[in-house]
Parts: C-alpha cells; structure tokens; sequence
C-alpha cells in the first residue's frame, strides 16, 4: 500500500489545477448542503492501482467542504468511506472500487481527479501483469524505465509494482548507468566504475557483442544490451559463460508478442518504457447519486 501522506500536497495542487476558483456547473446546480454518494465501477478488466490516491483526493475536497461549511455557520459535510478493494485485485467490469459519501459538491469537485489517477495508475499496474505473465516460468524480471510522467513517478513505478514488476533505479542519483551519451567525453570507463560510491550498483549500456565485452572488463553489475536480438543475448550469455556477474539487462523494442523470446534467451531482467509510457488508462467509472 502506498503511503499518500507525502505527496498531500501534490493531490492537492491536483485537485486545485481542475477546481480553480470553482466547480461553476456545480455550483449552479447542486445545493451547497446537498449529500451524495460516490461510486468508482470498473467498466472493464485490469489490475486496480492508486486506490489510497484517489481515496486521498476525495478527502481532501470533503475537508475542505467541510471547513467552509463550519466557517459559515451550516452543518458540516458527513463523511462515509468503504474500501471494498485493496491495490492488486483483478477487477472484473461491474466490480465497485471505491466508495466515498459526503457533500455533493465536493464529490463532483475530486471525481475527476480521482479518476485521473485510478484509471491511469491502473492501467500501468494491468499492462505490467500482462509482461509478468508473458514471462512466467523463465526468471527473469520485468522493470521499469524513467520514461515516466513528470512529476507522476513515483505513483508510476509503485503501479509497476501492484502488477508484480519491478523498479529500474528511480532517478539520476540512485544507481550509475552508463550510456553512449556519458562514453563520448572519453572518461576511462573500468577508472570511472571503480570510483562509484560504495555499494551503488553500476549498469552499463551495449549496442553490440564488443561493446559487451567492454563492459565486462570494466566490472559492472549490469550490463544493458541494447536494441540486440534474442539470438544475440544467447551469444552474450555463452560468453558471460558461469559467472554470476554482470547480470544481462535486455531494452529496446520489447514488446508482449516477443518478451518471452528475449527471456528465454537469457535475459535476467527486461526494461520496457512502455509500462509507464504507453499504457492505456483502465476504463472505471464515478456514478453519483444523492442522499436524503
């Protein structure tokens, strides 16, 4: 489950970024102190992610409601929460999310929101269990890329793994990865590893079987064979022959019609972008109806 209390704040500019100064068609057509319920459905199949996110944005427009109500003397807002289903279930279409009751004007104010977050971070958390799946058997892990939404990334990568993924490094200061970019400069690569804080893992980056062995030689944990075809993973991993070490790392044009491929091959762990990328948002729903 995903702590939400640090990024409150984040929600919140969210939430602001759609209400602005205010709901204008709500505020022309719900009463101020009208009740209702909020009902998030999944209208198709996937893997649910970010209920605790969508939860948090829908308290925070009921706060706020209920603030200005106590600041104007009226009745505050009652809030009714029931968590009928934990991050990681397979939801069937019909299956109810989320529930959320309270001020109506709040309620429509954070549905979108909500929605927002729930139906994208489902989305990633039910694409990633789909390449899980593709590689059962084999050992080999499926993880993450920084091809993520700015300012979106750590609610991304926790999505990766509600679909049984895992996390590539997180951003620029957690992990030395070594790519032609940082190669051209002419830094001497094996001087360069050897200075690494101690314990960082380093990944460095081949384009070809001479690049491989390079990159061995330089004693690294993870070598990422880049855009290379199944059959040349199988020529690196002979060529690693017994060691343990580097790991084989496989990106680049990885997709579900060849990922087992690739896994089969050799491949220990498999970078795909397109997890966080390219996925396509879970089709969920917000019903609202009012309460007397």
């Amino acid at each position: 489950m995903l702590d939400v209390e640090p990024y409150l704040p984040q929600l919140r500019a969210a939430l602001a970024e759609d209400v602005g100064p205010g709901d204008v068609t709500g505020e022309l057509l719900v009463p101020a102190d009208a009740r209702a319920n909020a009902r998030i459905v999944a209208k198709a199949a996937g893997v649910l992610a970010g209920f605790e996110i969508a939860a948090a944005v829908f308290s925070c427009a009921l706060e706020d409601a209920r603030a200005a109500a106590a600041a104007d003397g009226r009745e505050t807002s009652w809030v009714d929460a029931y968590i009928n289903m934990p991050d990681g279930t397979r939801l069937a279409p019909g299956d109810q999310v989320l529930k959320r009751s309270g001020n109506a004007r709040a309620l429509l104010r954070a549905e979108r929101t909500a929605l927002n977050f729930l139906m994208q971070l489902s989305g990633i958390a039910t694409l990633t269990a789909r390449f899980v799946a593709a590689v059962d058997g084999t050992g080999a892990k499926i993880l993450d890329t920084r091809k993520t939404t700015p300012g979106w990334r750590a609610f991304e990568k926790y999505a990766v793994t509600v679909g049984g993924g895992h996390n590539h490094r997180f951003a620029l200061f957690d992990e030395v990865l070594v790519k032609e970019n940082h190669l051209v400069f002419g830094a001497d690569l094996k001087e360069a590893l050897a200075a690494r804080p101690p314990g960082m893992p380093a990944i460095v980056e081949a384009e070809t079987l001479e690049e491989f062995h390079t990159a061995m030689a330089a004693d690294c944990d993870v070598v990422l064979l880049d855009d290379f075809t199944p059959e040349e993973v199988t020529a690196a991993r002979r060529a690693r022959g017994n060691a343990k070490r580097p790991l084989l790392e496989v990106s680049g044009g990885i997709n579900l019609d060849n990922v087992r491929a690739y896994a089969e091959a050799g491949a220990e762990r498999i970078s795909v972008g397109a997890l966080t990328h390219s996925a396509p948002a879970l089709d969920l729903s917000c019903e609202i109806t009012p309460v007397a």
